[in-house]
């Protein structure tokens, strides 16, 4: 007879160790986290440069830690260092480079449905994050060529010309995060980064005056071309530029097929329905982290968020 979970997380990052944590500390003996990466807290991993600072106030967002995670300020090393003890403890099990299609229920059990096989869990908390299906632009993007035209930094190797599209904190923090590496252009169709963070402003202006990289304004691209296996970027005001790889940060959606797979109720802008306790409309299915907002959340607001699913569920 297959194992039943307790619980079984879907995401790796701080909400979904602070779920295997707090449920561990509320006595649920099997619990199982799957991440679709090859280890937890993949964003922080791939995206902050190496020391780069992990604020628990976010964006001026101050939280007040409710549960028995706590977390503080530091810097990526000694954040990744911090999770990988939390993960450490007894009965809490992982497993990785493991994509989740759907969450479904039948009677008072879940089914988390994997290429690797489903999983049982009598409760579900989904802690995917915001990077679902990403958008695209409206040109053809060559077969040939989809290797080096990519919509996050994961496969940058270094010391490759890079162009980066986009307006939005993505876009500038990918482009100022790989100048560490490789020689970056940030294209954006508009005159100014209206969209973006305080802390974003001042870091792409800094790195625009200091030559760190290179922001193209005011300009879009009509299509791209194979160039000898690289990336052919052909702008709108009649100039072309080669370049070994292309990322596009033109923003994102929830990942609502999965939502939708899974039975979650969503509102009229894709986002899913909750209670104050982070419940679904699936009894025994919860969300937390940066899945429930528009524009991200913070690390502390995460681990709250799993404090009070696994409260109200044990």
């Amino acid at each position: 007879m297959q194992e039943i979970y307790d619980l079984i997380i879907v995401g790796g990052g701080p909400g979904g160790i602070a779920s295997a944590v707090e449920a561990s500390i509320f006595k649920m003996e099997k619990i199982l986290m799957i991440e679709k990466g090859c280890n937890h807290s993949q964003t922080i991993r791939q995206y902050y440069k190496d020391s780069k600072r992990v604020d628990k106030d976010w964006k001026g967002q101050t939280v007040d830690m409710i549960g028995n995670v706590d977390f503080f300020d530091g810097t990526k090393e000694s954040t990744l260092e911090y999770f990988e003890t939390l993960l450490d403890g007894d009965g809490i099990d992982t497993l990785f480079n493991t994509e989740v299609d759907r969450v479904t229920k039948e009677g008072d059990i879940f089914s988390v449905v994997t290429p690797q096989g489903d999983f049982s869990a009598k409760n579900v908390i989904v802690a995917i994050g915001r990077m679902g299906k990403p958008n695209k632009p409206s040109y053809k993007i060559p077969r040939t060529i989809k290797q080096v035209v990519n919509f996050n930094p994961y496969e940058c190797r270094g010391d490759e010309k890079i162009l980066v599209v986009g307006g939005g904190d993505s876009a500038v923090e990918y482009a100022c995060q790989l100048t560490t590496i490789n020689n970056v252009t940030l294209s954006y169709r508009r005159d100014s980064f209206s969209k973006i963070n305080d802390i974003n402003q001042e870091m792409i202006h800094r790195y625009d005056q200091e030559e760190r990289l290179r922001v193209r304004y005011c300009i879009d691209i009509d299509s791209i071309e194979n160039e000898q296996g690289r990336v052919k970027v052909n702008y709108n005001n009649g100039f072309s530029t080669v370049y070994d790889r292309v990322i596009y940060a033109l923003g994102g959606t929830t990942p609502v097929d999965f939502l939708q797979k899974s039975n979650i109720d969503i509102d009229d802008k894709n986002r899913p329905i909750y209670d104050e306790n982070y419940q679904t409309s699936v009894e025994g299915l919860y969300i937390a982290g940066d899945i429930i907002y528009d524009n991200g959340g913070s690390i502390a607001m995460a681990i709250n968020h799993a404090y009070d699913a696994i409260k109200n569920m044990s």
